[in-house]
């Protein structure tokens, strides 16, 4: 991070670099005027120390920056993308068995993606499409524990009771595991529709859980990933994260790297 100006006390780094609220509006944060004022007003991190002083220079190959506590990415090669996995698709850019994979999306775009984490074939949902390396590895590593919720229509008419068992714990063939929550959306003789959110990183968990206290899950959706919402994307269908979204998981991958 480069040094101050105008006679304001030393940040630390060198000289080299951009003025902090050139990056920030070629960022998309703010025009370069209100940046200055944010940084002015102590809103402004960089590398996790408030700067203010306006004369203040970054790298923004190396430099990590935040403005109230969110995370800007800098790096405008990185791209994005949320995709709702329809079923049937594998989680893989290519399948030696032939089955659909995920290059028919990633091929959209001119940069290599590649996902973050995985969905069954019969797992429909919200997928993240990166070329980020470093917030994939965080985001899909299940040491970092990132929730993610899934919609399930299950067989059978589920219980409160059984959600409470599953956030209590159940014992499965690999070890125990609970959810983080659970919950019932709807129930009827035939089938009934449960909302898990666990962290578990583990193969085919929610299927198992479910099938373990006896019910069935006959379709799964994953609507939530982190804190991105699949909201009305239709199945098959790509967009680029929005600011605050990625904002959003940036700052999350930040905060779990940091814990580590």
């Amino acid at each position: 991070m480069g040094g101050a100006a105008d006679g304001a006390p030393e940040t630390g780094g060198t000289d080299s670099g951009e003025r902090l609220q050139k990056v920030m509006a070629a960022a998309g944060v703010a025009s370069r005027r209100v940046s200055e004022q944010l940084i002015v007003e102590g809103r402004v991190r960089v590398n996790g120390e408030v700067v203010q002083a306006l004369g203040t220079r970054i790298d923004a190959a190396v430099d990590r920056l935040e403005v109230d506590g969110t995370a800007i990415q800098l790096d405008a090669s990185k791209h994005y993308i949320m995709l709702n996995k329809p079923t049937g698709v594998v989680s893989s850019m290519r399948d030696d068995r032939g089955r659909p994979d995920l290059t028919q999306f990633t091929d959209r775009y001119e940069v290599r993606l590649f996902n973050v984490g995985r969905l069954d074939a019969d797992t429909s949902g919200l997928l993240l499409l990166t070329n980020d390396g470093e917030v994939a590895n965080v985001l899909a590593h299940p040491s970092f524990g990132v929730t993610k919720t899934y919609i399930a229509t299950v067989r059978g008419s589920v219980l409160p009771a059984t959600m409470a068992k599953l956030m209590r714990g159940i014992e499965l063939d690999d070890g125990p595991i609970a959810a983080d929550k659970a919950r019932l959306v709807q129930a009827s003789d035939g089938q009934s529709i449960v909302e898990v959110t666990l962290h578990s990183g583990r193969n085919r968990i929610v299927r198992r859980m479910l099938d373990a206290v006896g019910h069935p899950v006959t379709a799964l959706v994953r609507r939530q990933f982190g804190p991105l919402k699949l909201g009305s994307l239709r199945s098959g269908a790509t967009r680029e994260l929005t600011k605050i979204e990625l904002g959003q998981v940036l700052t999350l991958a930040r905060s779990k790297s940091e814990q580590t």
